[in-house]
């Protein structure tokens, strides 16, 4: 048994993820990522057994770990209750704690969508919330998202959403003691030294590339030289 797995030992949804893999593929054929991606949850678990820190490391490295939804079908289905959408949840934490994720694509990108949402949940108490959600960072939107931009108030009153507004309704201004208490839990749980640990790398590639942040952000989220996907 090596360090890296003792240290996923001690996250909870390890624990609850991995218990007796018997290899009978269930978790891949209803894995909707393991269809499109290079992806297979039944050997991320039987890895996982073998705890072996080379192979966790290599892991850690790799894109594999960032092709999951977590949409957890994996866990509905399986005979023996193993839940590969947890270990990974797990292997990403790790990942961004010890700075391997800076050794893969996908992974470096976690930067530019934790800094976003890291922004976002705690200023506003959303995920993705509407005003930061701009073309600039999001052309794919296409010309509806630019007409959805320019007409964002109305649009939101039309479809009875409350945006920003006091009171009950979707995307409602949250209260600045909740948002206090977001900030709390992202204390405890360590998401504040994980993200600053994930910037320093991120700025210091940034400067060995001789980019700005900005421009780190922007090429990272944009670019995909990998071979991801099954042929």
């Amino acid at each position: 048994m090596g360090k890296l797995f003792d240290r996923l030992m001690q996250d909870y949804r390890f624990k609850e993820g991995l218990k007796a893999c018997i290899n009978c593929g269930t978790c891949t054929a209803i894995c909707p990522a393991a269809e499109f991606y290079k992806y297979d949850p039944r050997s991320i678990t039987d890895m996982m057994q073998s705890k072996d820190d080379e192979i966790i490391e290599n892991l850690l490295k790799s894109e594999t770990i960032w092709y999951c939804g977590e949409c957890m079908s994996c866990m509905t289905r399986c005979p023996r209750k193993n839940a590969p959408g947890l270990i990974i949840m797990a292997l990403r934490s790790l990942s961004m704690e010890t700075g391997f994720f800076m050794e893969s694509e996908k992974g470096r990108q976690q930067y530019a969508i934790n800094k976003e949402m890291f922004s976002n949940i705690l200023n506003y108490g959303y995920c993705v919330y509407p005003r930061t959600f701009t073309m600039k960072d999001h052309p794919e939107y296409g010309t509806v998202g630019e007409w959805v931009t320019e007409n964002l108030d109305e649009i939101h009153k039309r479809v009875g959403s409350n945006l920003d507004g006091k009171g009950p309704g979707i995307l409602r201004k949250i209260p600045q003691e909740d948002l206090d208490q977001l900030k709390a839990i992202f204390e405890e749980t360590g998401a504040f030294r994980r993200m600053e640990t994930m910037t320093a790398l991120s700025l210091r590639k940034a400067e060995e590339l001789g980019l700005s942040e900005e421009e780190y952000i922007e090429k990272i989220f944009s670019e995909n030289e990998g071979d991801h996907f099954n042929k």
